[in-house]
């Protein structure tokens, strides 16, 4: 092969892609966020791409002896430091003492383990909308049957147990606590709005699930933060599923594990279905996970929140205006939500035309799984990343939104 040929497939391969791809056909969200990954200014997954702090990279720097470490100690030393240190990050000092929490590498992998035991018991879940959409399709895929509760049903504390024995017709409840991509939590009334549901579980028998993948941000807003919510679960006598996760907290590249906790009722069963699925997480994962979960305790998650906090304001005061309005969360959460003011401008084609000067987000209609048309109003944009880029990425979006009519 000749010099002037490998350049010019060198030269081929490094090119930007010119023609705005079709996205018409992708079928869940996921998809969108593997396209935008290819895309110069990427909005769409909720995954952390910031740079490390000068605490973090002391911790890449070492990770040669982490490596070493690992392979000299046992397994369950690295995953019962991992647990204890996660928790009392997460300030639920009896969860860890349960010693009932599992361990996989994603968090779809412990929403997968949870959607098998609903399949394997016949059981229907009612699943809170608006919410991420791999967790309708993990469900469905097993065949679950779902019904939606609207997030709106648990905005007030004081109604949300008569709101659940009006729209619960399901053996088990799904919430997303914070919720993804709103941010709504029920911890913006502290344990109140908890105690109602978890009243209602006990009270007509239902299961409770609970994904709280993003809790992480409750604990960093300092307006919000987090009871010991397994206390009060174990105190109740509900049966639930507890999810947790740390892919959403740390730019650890996607080397993240994700937690299940199961009530004493259902915990065989649950472990029985989780040891079908896998064996057990990396040790030296989780010897790297755990140094940054002290990192975090020691630094009281100034490395996560700072980031957040500068993009969050810099896409509300940018973006804010006469085409896009500005959701406020009950929790800072790592991704923001737009609501379309232009009653004749649908996120379908918001997308397109941002993705046409290299601008990715993600359209509301996939989170509204259940009415598609409502997610119309929305975008969802991705805070978790380098202030530089992010910078751009709303430079960009900005240009897009002057120069268009709608």
């Amino acid at each position: 092969m000749s010099t002037e040929t490998t350049t010019r497939d060198q030269n081929a391969q490094q090119a930007p892609e010119t023609a705005t791809p079709d996205v018409s056909g992708f079928v869940d969200l996921t998809q969108h966020e593997i396209l935008a990954l290819k895309t110069r200014f990427n909005l769409a997954d909720a995954h952390t791409h910031q740079r490390q702090s000068d605490s973090q990279d002391k911790i890449v720097n070492s990770l040669p002896e982490l490596w070493r470490e690992a392979e000299e100690g046992l397994q369950s030393f690295y995953e019962k430091r991992f647990i204890e240190a996660f928790f009392r990050l997460h300030r639920q000092p009896g969860a860890a003492e349960l010693n009932k929490t599992m361990l996989s590498y994603a968090a779809s992998i412990s929403t997968m383990v949870a959607a098998m035991f609903l399949k394997q018991r016949d059981m229907s879940v009612s699943l809170i909308e608006p919410c991420f959409d791999n967790l309708v399709d993990l469900l469905r895929n097993m065949q679950v049957e779902i019904k939606p509760i609207n997030e709106s049903e648990l905005h007030d504390p004081d109604t949300i147990y008569d709101n659940l024995v009006r729209t619960v017709h399901t053996d088990a409840l799904f919430l997303v606590d914070p919720n993804n991509p709103t941010g709504f939590s029920l911890l913006k009334d502290g344990r109140k709005g908890f105690e109602q549901v978890v009243r209602y579980c006990v009270d007509h028998g239902k299961l409770l699930l609970i994904d709280q993948c993003f809790a992480s941000f409750a604990l960093a807003d300092r307006n919000v933060g987090r009871f010991d919510i397994y206390q009060l679960l174990e105190s109740s006598g509900v049966s639930y599923m507890a999810i947790e996760d740390t892919g959403k907290t740390w730019p650890v590249q996607d080397a993240k594990c994700a937690m299940i906790t199961a009530s004493d009722d259902i915990h065989e069963a649950v472990y029985n279905l989780h040891t079908s699925v896998l064996l057990n997480v990396s040790p030296f994962v989780l010897n790297f996970l755990a140094n940054y979960v002290e990192d975090s305790i020691e630094d009281e998650f100034a490395s996560v929140r700072d980031v957040i906090t500068a993009n969050r304001a810099l896409a509300k005061s940018m973006l804010d205006g006469e085409v896009l309005e500005y959701v406020e969360p009950a929790v800072n959460v790592s991704v923001a939500w737009f609501r379309i003011k232009p009653e004749g401008l649908t996120a379908t084609r918001l997308q397109e035309k941002l993705l046409e000067n290299e601008v990715y987000v993600l359209p509301g209609t996939y989170f509204y799984w259940n009415e598609p048309v409502k997610g119309e109003r929305f975008i969802r944009l991705a805070l978790a990343r380098e202030p530089e880029m992010f910078d751009g990425a709303m430079r960009a979006l900005r240009e897009v939104l002057d120069r268009d009519e709608w």
